[in-house]
């Protein structure tokens, strides 16, 4: 698509207004930064940049361009990623920012060492560095770069080039604070110019309105707007041609309970470049309030990465009635780049465009910085620097080894990105690497956090257990041994790295205890086996026939009354490294409770409307 001159001059200018404002924010206090200016903002931000900043740091090309693409697909369905991810903030700020913010934790992989030891620090520091470079970086870099020439014409290098240096203009000198204060003005521009997509394509099915355009769509493609699939429910990929099945992406309700929770809580809760930002607010009510909002914000999402989507499915199935000439699209990732083209305005084009880099560039930007923080406080400090935490907080070597690990990681990226093109999905790559990990971690932090006979020893071979584990349930699926959507594999895998940590824990530390149980914080681990693995077990015995045998199910529900039976009946001592916490450090005041009241009300009443 070509780009008028009036879209140029407005693209061109913001580029120019956004590398500035990051150059002079890295330049305002080069003299003095030290490594907590870099790498902690000074702890100064308010609960608004907080919030902005993770909303701009999660929404990329996969969502902006990938969501669209299955909502074209299989409907609004694709959104329960954006909406479960609203309530996954409410609980994340609730119960793990004040456990993170107590223990006075940078980054996730120091909390693993003050939890556990040095050793899963380390083993997790370098896959968390790795998977980040290697799989998050350099996929965003080739959807971004194929995005720009899907746009523009440009050559795919180019355009990841130009990402790369505009990445780089507050990633690699501003530190955090540069990152984070140009998140909060490029969500601006990315809420707008994705809303301005999504009316302008939705008015034009409704004749010039934006309500009766969502009535239409409605009308036109009810199907659409399901919200739970049943195991029957299919869409036709345009691609090839081909019934398949649309359940195999989003199975029923493991949606709402099961898998989902996993990659969620993952990518809220202990993803660096994700809770780094709440880390450096002012005070944990900065944080919670921010998250919050973000959370807010998330409500909105399903308007720019799923109705211009589905509103292109509508009009592409009978051209000639809303009167469109233009060409249709080969498949179903092109939905956003052809609404773009065809009904959005010259002169409105540009800030839509430049909606789409600010998402890839805050996206980069924050990667990158969080590579750069984990690679130096965790990998890089422990093994060569020698100073104490006051030294370490005033230290302006480390904000060096910083720099040159965020020029590095954009140099990996720019090198590896153009090998992705041989890849068919490349959202199906990211999210089946990050599965790979996201089990183990979300159980050694769950039970690190919330039940005190957690022990390291248990702790490593959960980490070194988890991948090995993925790729044998992953195998096992490929060939129908044991077929299983993705979301119920997660499932099951966080179910049998719960029982090897929670029984290797009471091996390893059977000495009894004396005195009152902390039975509260049991629950949270409880509820969250409730949430994550039990209703797999009741879908594969009670939603027959299926693929995945009825065997399983029961195998599921049996594995978890276990470990039920082994939390709830052990009376072993605390582990010394066990954290002291109380009912009180999960008090929120007001305003954040009834932003949590209202988030949860929302979506509750989306669920049972579209249902």
């Amino acid at each position: 698509m070509g780009l008028s001159t009036p879209d140029i001059i407005f693209f061109i200018g913001y580029i120019c207004i956004m590398v500035g404002f990051g150059i002079w924010i890295s330049n305002k206090d080069k003299g003095n930064q030290t490594s907590k200016d870099y790498f902690l903002a000074s702890k100064s931000l308010p609960w608004w940049a907080v919030g902005g900043s993770l909303i701009a740091s999660n929404i990329s090309t996969e969502q902006i361009l990938g969501m669209n693409g299955s909502a074209f697909a299989i409907g609004l369905a694709i959104s329960a990623y954006e909406l479960m991810a609203a309530i996954t903030l409410i609980l994340v700020a609730k119960y793990f920012l004040p456990v993170f913010i107590k223990e006075g934790i940078y980054t996730m992989p120091q909390f693993l060492e003050q939890r556990y030891n040095g050793t899963v620090r380390s083993i997790m520091a370098f896959i968390w560095v790795a998977l980040i470079i290697f799989v998050n970086i350099t996929s965003i870099f080739y959807l971004g770069g194929l995005a720009i020439e899907n746009i523009t014409g440009w050559p795919l290098i180019y355009g990841i080039i130009g990402l790369a240096l505009y990445s780089a203009a507050f990633s690699i000198f501003g530190g955090l604070k540069a990152v984070v204060w140009t998140d909060v003005a490029q969500v601006v521009v990315l809420v707008i110019g994705g809303l301005v997509a999504s009316y302008m394509v939705v008015s034009f099915v409704g004749g010039g309105g934006y309500i009766a355009g969502l009535k239409q769509l409605f009308a036109e493609a009810p199907e659409k707007f399901d919200m739970i699939f049943e195991k029957t429910t299919t869409y036709i990929n345009i691609q090839t041609g081909e019934e398949e099945s649309a359940y195999k992406h989003l199975p029923g309700i493991s949606v709402l309970i099961g898998g989902m929770w996993i990659a969620n809580l993952y990518y809220w809760g202990n993803n660096q470049y994700i809770i780094q930002r709440a880390l450096a607010s002012k005070s944990i009510k900065e944080a919670q309030r921010g998250v919050a909002f973000a959370a807010a914000l998330k409500m909105l999402m399903p308007l720019i990465v799923a109705i211009p989507g589905i509103a292109a499915f509508v009009i592409l199935q009978d051209p000639a009635a809303y009167g469109f000439e233009g060409t249709g699209i080969n498949k179903a990732d092109e939905a956003f780049p052809w609404v773009l083209n065809n009904f959005v305005q010259d002169g409105l084009k540009g800030l839509v465009f430049a909606a789409l880099v600010a998402a890839i560039g805050s996206s980069i930007s924050s990667m990158v910085n969080s590579v750069s923080t984990m690679f130096t406080l965790d990998i890089y400090r422990p093994l060569f620097y020698k100073g104490n935490d006051e030294a370490f907080e005033n230290d302006k070597h480390l904000v060096t080894v910083g720099k040159i690990v965020a020029t590095a990681c954009l140099v990996i990226g720019i090198l590896v990105a153009p090998f992705l093109g041989s890849l068919e999905q490349v959202i199906q790559f990211i999210q089946e690497f990050t599965g790979f990990l996201s089990p183990g971690v979300l159980v050694v932090f769950i039970l690190g956090m919330f039940w005190k006979r957690a022990n390291a020893n248990a702790a490593l071979i959960v980490v070194i257990s988890s991948i090995p584990l993925s790729f044998i349930l992953k195998f096992l699926d490929a060939q129908a041994i044991l077929p299983m959507p993705f979301l119920d594999r997660m499932g099951l895998s966080f179910l049998i790295l719960t029982t090897m940590m929670v029984g290797f824990s009471l091996f390893f530390n059977n000495k009894p205890k004396e005195g009152p149980s902390d039975f509260a914080l049991r629950m949270i681990v409880l509820v969250a086996l409730i949430l994550i693995s039990v209703p797999s077990g009741f879908k594969f015995v009670l939603d027959q026939p299926s693929d995945t045998p009825a065997w399983m199910g029961y195998l599921i529900l049996a594995l978890s009354a276990v470990v039920f039976a082994m939390i709830l009946m052990e009376k072993n001592e605390d582990d010394p490294k066990a954290i002291q916490t109380d009912n009180s450090l999960f008090k929120t005041d007001l305003v954040f409770n009834t932003s949590a009241m209202i988030v949860v009300a929302i979506l509750a009443i989306t669920y049972w409307t579209l249902w």
